[in-house]
């Protein structure tokens, strides 16, 4: 397939009229005021597991995510649709055709951030993405990660990116740094050829890098995702927290951009049904199940570890895998 693919083009998908506009939206999708190594996400002691959605139009939602993001479709019925790489289920989508959409101002999902392996993955997949013509809402160097944004059929956020090698990661006094600076397109087409489009599907190693998340407060939020559920503060900046396990830029983002004062969710509209945390390590699970009890959240268990509820009724996993 021969492609016109200029920075023009990518402009246009992204709703811009220039890099700084991109950058712009990006910075409303991630999180920075205006004014590494991929695998590590997953070497860390925590990391996220896989996501499930409600979402109306199962078909069409499903289609996006295996023709878009490129997930295998591994299981499929008329109520459910299971995709992932390599035998590794990473996303769940359960058919609710009669559920409402959930408002942007309601707490749950902002985006599910698809981590690629390499740099040049996500030159790959920008190649197919533009290709396909597929809207985009903004693309952006954090200094940590360089990234693009998007969203599902039903308006869920959607995060494609690759980290920069944790070595060039700046941190000070516990915190990282990170920005919504321009992306540099040129740099990134660079690493493969833009008149062919080569990403049939997701690389093998493709995962879940991180979540973010609408809520309602931000200091009750940390207070469930820190102080309960065992995840370190990494960077806090404009009404957004971002946490992680091991060192890693962030394996959840919080934000009250839209959904300040936010109560509880609606559990029978579209969006974030639960996501889950998994670890390798039995002692941290029993520590997690030990404080989520401690700090009187509600908690369920689970054949290989226990669901809890945020203060806002988003549903986190907590698994041994």
């Amino acid at each position: 397939m021969t492609i016109d693919l200029t920075r023009r083009t990518l402009l246009q998908l992204a709703g811009a009229t220039s890099l700084a506009m991109a950058a712009a939206g990006a910075a409303r999708a991630e999180g920075t005021p205006q004014g590494g190594g991929p695998t590590y996400a997953s070497r860390t002691p925590m990391r996220v597991g896989m996501v499930t959605l409600r979402v109306k139009n199962l078909d069409k939602v499903a289609d996006y995510y295996r023709d878009v993001i490129g997930l295998t479709v591994m299981e499929r019925s008329a109520t459910a649709v299971s995709l992932g790489t390599a035998g590794i289920t990473l996303l769940v989508l359960e058919a609710r055709p009669n559920a409402e959409i959930e408002p942007r101002n309601a707490a749950g999902l902002y985006h599910t951030a698809f981590l690629m392996p390499t740099r040049k993955d996500l030159a790959r997949w920008l190649v197919h993405a533009a290709s396909h013509r597929v809207p985009l809402s903004g693309f952006a160097d954090h200094l940590v990660s360089e990234s693009v944004y998007l969203d599902d059929p039903e308006g869920n956020g959607i995060e494609v990116y690759a980290d920069r090698d944790p070595s060039q990661w700046q941190w000070s006094e516990g915190s990282v740094k990170m920005a919504s600076d321009e992306l540099n397109i040129p740099d990134l087409l660079s690493l493969t050829n833009t008149r062919v489009a080569d990403y049939a599907r997701a690389p093998d190693g493709l995962r879940i890098g991180h979540m973010h998340l609408r809520v309602g407060d931000l200091a009750q939020a940390e207070n469930f995702y820190h102080g309960t559920v065992g995840l370190d503060p990494t960077r806090r900046r404009g009404g957004a927290a971002f946490l992680s396990s091991g060192r890693y830029h962030h394996h959840l983002g919080m934000n009250v951009w839209q959904s300040q004062g936010a109560g509880q969710r609606d559990d029978q509209a579209t969006g974030l049904a639960w996501f889950s945390l998994v670890t390798e390590k039995p002692e941290l699970l029993a520590a997690q199940d030990e404080r989520l009890r401690k700090g009187g959240a509600k908690v369920t268990a689970l054949a290989n570890g226990v669901e809890a509820i945020d203060p806002w009724g988003t549903r986190v996993r907590l698994i041994r895998v």
